[in-house]
């Protein structure tokens, strides 16, 4: 007697079940891909911003801290002091280390400008002093920010530096340096940038004025 072999297998319904539970896993793994690659880029982004907002704050603490409070009496009858600041711009004088290879005290310009119709927050270096005749005066220009929406500068101090001082908003034709300076910088993302507050180290008194030159020849600047 020939007994019939039952054939087992798949029903077309439990292989279309099988295939829909296989494209959700398939979709719940790539979304899960996608997350963590956008999350991975979202937190490089983050670090990229904060490298940004730690390499301007050092360079303002670096060069602005240690501006020195010269007079520029060598272009012409007028006696110019070299700290100006203004609302959206500021000229200081700061020197480099020695092993930059930039001798001398050089004149620091910080100004907001349009670059291809986005604001940018620029730097332009020039040697204080002027060059000999045998040599020519560089200035060198470099992009500090860019994609800026708000830029501004304040400055706190008195025009004596004995009297109590007070945030202003302009520094122009004074006899001193601030004893402080603020700038405040908003980015077109809408990243918070916390305003930077910058001590300047140089004393004021009129000892120092008057014995700049000697100073610098002692640092070996001039």
């Amino acid at each position: 007697m020939v007994r019939n072999k039952t054939v087992q297998g798949f029903t077309l319904i439990e292989v279309l079940i099988a295939l829909t539970l296989l494209s959700l896993m398939v979709v719940l793994l790539f979304s899960s891909m996608r997350i963590c690659a956008d999350s991975w880029e979202k937190g490089e982004n983050r670090i990229a911003e904060v490298d940004e907002i730690a390499v301007v704050y050092n360079f303002f603490q670096r060069h602005l801290s240690s501006s020195r409070p010269l007079w520029n009496d060598f272009d012409g009858d007028e006696k110019v002091f070299s700290f100006q600041g203004k609302p959206e711009s500021l000229q200081f004088v700061s020197a480099f280390p020695a092993s930059v290879g930039k001798p001398g005290p050089q004149l620091f310009s910080i100004f907001l400008q349009q670059e291809d119709r986005d604001p940018v927050i620029k730097v332009a270096l020039t040697p204080f002093f002027p060059a000999a005749e045998d040599q020519e005066s560089t200035k060198e220009e470099v992009t500090l920010v860019s994609h800026v929406s708000e830029f501004s500068f304040e400055y706190f101090g008195s025009e004596d530096g004995f009297s109590e001082g007070v945030w202003q908003n302009e520094w122009l034709d004074k006899q001193t340096q601030p004893k402080l300076v603020k700038i405040h910088i908003g980015l077109k993302n809408g990243m918070y940038w916390p305003d930077m507050i910058i001590e300047l180290k140089v004393a004021n008194d009129a000892t120092i004025n008057a014995n700049n030159a000697n100073e610098l020849e002692q640092d070996g600047l001039l």
